[in-house]
């Protein structure tokens, strides 16, 4: 038998109404904000993630697929969804039209990652992101929406992270004696960590190995480093949030291991299973267009991921799963293929009727229409179909009632609307 790759999965029915749910949620949320869809292709070539993200970092170095194509290019399967969007943004002249633009996008990414509880190789991002405006306030709209987003979909325990990262006016600083601390811990920092600490100290900041983060629980914070503009742009976000009612968390060891990221990040967590996990994180990005090439503009935006936000959702399944209007029990192939037409004529009216062909006794049919949870039964065999009127079985109320053939679906629409 022939099984799944390891770290992907399928989502299968009595899941998947939960994130179809989540998804329409979203969706609805941000377009009446203004935000618009954009698709982008799952395979980028593997430049634009290698200088976007950064060639130092664990997704680039160890984490992303990656492959040459016929010719020898190497395109890789994409990591995550900021890179591509900016890419399009800046091939498409999307900036001439009008500089600042509203986007989101909702689908898979790929790393090759350990497998664990809700994370796998094939796993799905909802992002967001508006470029070319550099606003504090455009980042509090993206927290606010945040925020309602996880309350309409029953998240619980939820705390909003901020911090700054600065520019690169103020970063040198801070950088100096990040790495002075830094050379005073290398004996408990791990390789990765040592390798990388001259080339970018930020990474280390950033290292999830639990010795690595022990070690540097006390280091230096770049909120003591920001310049004049930099510090504004931080007390405004801080302002706008406490004016739209949103509490938040000033944690000074929220950082970013990705190169593009510049002033504010952010990070949505949520205690689940007793453990405090980032469900969103996200930031502003002001370098990142001009380093791929397109006009200096600001960014800023935010991914969501998906499976762990599927998993800590109050949203239950089992009230999502569309249940049948009316299952149609047909007995005999003349009332099977009447039946046929009827359920093709409901469909286009907006009633979820379910047939069953397989000819099985009236019997295993009701137990059928039991279990898929229809809330009536129509009863058609070749006696109905002789006295013109078959049987409406409300499965609720196990009330049965004759309802006339000729003009069925009119006279069921007035059965299902009383």
């Amino acid at each position: 038998m022939i099984q799944l790759v390891r770290g992907f999965r399928d989502i299968l029915p009595g899941e998947i109404e939960r994130w179809q749910e989540i998804e329409k949620t979203a969706v609805s949320l941000f377009e009446n904000f203004g935000f618009k869809e954009i698709r982008i292709p799952i395979l980028e070539r593997t430049e634009l993630f290698a200088r976007s993200i950064g060639e130092d970092t664990d997704i680039v170095e160890k984490e992303m697929y990656t492959f040459a194509d016929r010719k020898g290019e190497l395109i890789t399967l994409r990591p995550e969804a900021t890179a591509s969007i900016v890419r399009s943004y800046i091939q498409h002249k999307t900036y001439a039209k009008d500089p600042v633009q509203k986007l989101y996008t909702i689908g898979p990414m790929f790393r090759r990652e350990r497998p664990q509880k809700g994370r796998y190789r094939q796993f799905y991002q909802i992002d967001v992101e508006v470029l070319g405006d550099e606003s504090a306030y455009v980042d509090a709209l993206l927290i606010f929406m945040l925020v309602t987003l996880f309350e309409r979909l029953l998240v619980k325990d939820v705390s909003t992270h901020i911090n700054s990262l600065g520019c690169s006016k103020c970063r040198p600083d801070f950088k100096a004696a990040l790495s002075e601390f830094i050379n005073s811990k290398s004996a408990a920092l791990c390789s990765d960590c040592n390798r990388r600490k001259d080339r970018n100290p930020l990474r280390v900041l950033d290292c999830k190995v639990p010795k690595c983060r022990e070690a540097m629980k006390d280091a230096p914070s770049i909120l003591d480093s920001l310049d004049s503009d930099c510090q504004k742009h931080f007390d405004d976000l801080k302002q706008s949030l406490e004016d739209l009612n949103i509490p938040y968390i000033i944690d000074k060891s929220l950082v970013r291991g990705l190169d593009y990221y510049t002033r504010t990040i952010f990070e949505i967590q949520s205690r689940y299973e007793g453990a405090q996990n980032a469900i969103c994180g996200g930031g502003r990005y002001d370098n990142l267009m001009k380093t791929l090439g397109g006009p200096d503009l600001p960014a800023t935006g935010f991914a969501i991921g998906f499976d762990r936000l599927a998993e800590i959702s109050g949203l239950q399944s089992t009230d999502l799963v569309k249940r049948p209007d009316v299952f149609i029990a047909a007995l005999g192939e003349k009332s099977i293929s009447k039946a046929l037409k009827w359920s093709c004529r409901m469909a286009l009216e907006g009633i979820y009727a379910e047939l069953d062909m397989s000819g099985r006794s009236l019997k295993a049919l009701m137990k059928r229409a039991d279990r898929m949870g229809a809330g009536y039964v129509l009863i058609i065999g070749e006696q109905e179909l002789m006295d013109g009127s078959a049987v409406l079985r409300n499965m609720k109320t196990k009330e049965q009632e004759s309802i006339g053939i000729e003009g069925i679906v009119e006279n069921l629409k007035k059965v299902l609307l009383k």
